[in-house]
């Protein structure tokens, strides 16, 4: 549906979700965590404002100009990749340890170059196009047409998730130090709003243009604003306060193989080689991300089980000890 539209409608789209989950919000935040909210400093304001820059105005926008360009299997395939980026960022940042002489280091590190090489043969590779063999319900204009710019469309979509894995990332210190993570949500969405807004003005100012009806478009706005831009965000600060952002992203691939089925079966969108085989080795990759991450908490459970039992055996030595010297005395 989104693909129907210039880029610069695409931007009013993406204003109005926002301006839904700001008006559904805020009544929730402000009385559920009017305890739990701190105070609003200029710092905290400037720190809010990057992520909603990073996650809801600037990386939303791009989103949707490479799903102009490209195809809706593409992209999620691509969005695929933010596990990865996220994690390198993490290593980086010393948010995230790897070792590298064990296994679960090892399947960290090959599962980040086995999803980057999915994301690669999807770009650059798009092969042999599976036609949908009956009539769709929804018909999408020029789903099926051979996009000019597919590589415009996929930096797009790489500078989209880079955005992202870096949203994530500042996420989990944003909720440190914001842990009201419905207000923290509300807020993305106003600051991200108003962000979109100015940026959309200076491009378009058709007053028809901002006006949308109430058929699909506006039914699309009001469920992209619920569940992806209030929902969703709520769900993920949460999930990063408690798993961090590597294992938030790494959920990603899910998406892939829904909108792959819904694309295909409802609107009748080609399947292409590369986007097959490329998404098949992302999802391979990153499911190692995935195992190595788990062996590493089993891991460090264990460690951290080893050593409150050594701080326990040491203590019942001084206690046995002080007794001794006191019997003895």
């Amino acid at each position: 549906m989104w693909r129907r539209y210039a880029p610069h409608n695409m931007m009013i789209l993406v204003t109005y979700r926002h301006v839904v989950v700001t008006l559904l919000l805020w009544p929730f935040a402000y009385y559920h965590e009017k305890k739990l909210r701190p105070k609003m400093t200029w710092m905290l304001f400037l720190e809010i404002f990057v992520l909603s820059l990073l996650g809801v105005s600037l990386t939303l926008n791009m989103y949707f100009a490479s799903l102009k360009y490209t195809s809706p299997t593409f992209v999620t395939s691509v969005v695929n990749t933010i596990a990865s980026i996220t994690f390198v960022i993490a290593i980086v940042l010393r948010m995230e340890i790897v070792d590298v002489k064990s296994a679960r280091g090892l399947a960290k590190i090959a599962g980040t170059v086995v999803s980057f090489a999915g994301v690669t043969t999807m770009t650059l590779y798009k092969g042999a196009a599976f036609a949908s063999p009956w009539n769709a319900p929804i018909h999408i204009q020029g789903s099926n047409a051979v996009h000019d710019s597919w590589l415009k469309g996929s930096f797009l979509a790489v500078a989209s998730c880079l955005c992202w894995s870096i949203w994530y990332i500042l996420q989990a210190s944003s909720v440190k130090r914001y842990p009201a993570e419905l207000s923290l949500t509300a807020w993305m969405a106003t600051i991200g709003g108003i962000q979109s807004v100015a940026f959309t003005l200076f491009l378009q100012h058709k007053k028809e243009d901002w006006l949308i009806g109430f058929g699909l478009k506006f039914w699309c706005i009001i469920y992209s604003g619920i569940t992806c831009s209030g929902f969703t965000v709520f769900a993920q600060l949460w999930c990063t306060e408690k798993k961090g952002p590597v294992f938030v992203t790494m959920f990603n691939p899910l998406s892939t193989i829904m909108v792959a089925i819904l694309a295909y079966f409802i609107f009748g969108e080609n399947l292409y080689v590369g986007s097959i085989i490329g998404g098949v080795v992302v999802i391979a990759g990153l499911y190692m991300l995935l195992w190595g991450k788990e062996k590493n908490q089993e891991y460090n459970a264990s460690g951290e089980e080893q050593v409150a039992d050594l701080d326990c055996e040491k203590q019942q030595a001084k206690i046995t000890g002080a007794s001794s010297a006191k019997n003895g005395s």
